[in-house]
């Protein structure tokens, strides 16, 4: 009798433990809430049964178009992702993208698309500084993210010239992200 308590006791310890709920936006190397690097096209309904996805239209295949699905709260229609996979129009295709379109998708560290340089810079390690026409890509290849920001948060003498070379220094601490993707 005390040893059937016994195991009773620890199967039901066991149990709950191992029922902690997984967080639907929180972001890691290798996963955006249910979503993850191996997930196909074909089993987003899966990932993200409680929100509402747009349908690729078929025929872009030609024009060179992605084919972005975006994902969508059923209850608010507020745009949550914006999904390209790896090859359009393909089920079977993972997903190469991720662009952020909701603040509560954050890291562990809190990052999210209402963050700035300064969370950023002082939470991860910059990989890369890429300085483009119009914005600044900032990589942090721990957490497969990328990161853009606007020329025009940037010093004057630092905004139209493509060829400098841009250090993390030059970029004020109160820079905002202008766009948050992850890519895998």
């Amino acid at each position: 009798m005390k040893n059937t308590f016994l195991l009773l006791l620890i199967c039901s310890f066991l149990l709950s433990s191992c029922s902690k709920k997984a967080d639907p936006f929180l972001i890691s190397k290798q996963s955006v809430g249910f979503l993850n690097d191996s997930t196909t096209v074909g089993q987003l309904k899966l990932a993200f049964p409680n929100d509402s996805l747009s349908k690729p239209i078929g025929g872009d295949e030609f024009l060179g178009n992605s084919n972005i699905i975006k994902v969508y709260a059923t209850t608010s229609q507020k745009l949550l992702l914006e999904l390209t996979p790896a090859e359009a129009l393909d089920s079977l295709s993972t997903i190469q993208y991720v662009r952020i379109m909701d603040d509560q998708f954050r890291t562990e560290k809190g990052l999210n698309i209402n963050s700035s340089f300064d969370d950023i810079a002082s939470n991860h390690s910059i990989s890369n500084v890429q300085n483009t026409l119009r914005s600044l890509v900032v990589s942090v290849d721990e957490i497969n993210a990328y990161f853009t920001i606007d020329k025009s948060e940037l010093p004057e003498d630092l905004r139209y010239d493509m060829t400098k070379s841009i250090e993390t220094i030059s970029i004020p601490p109160t820079a905002q992200i202008k766009d948050f993707f992850i890519q895998w």
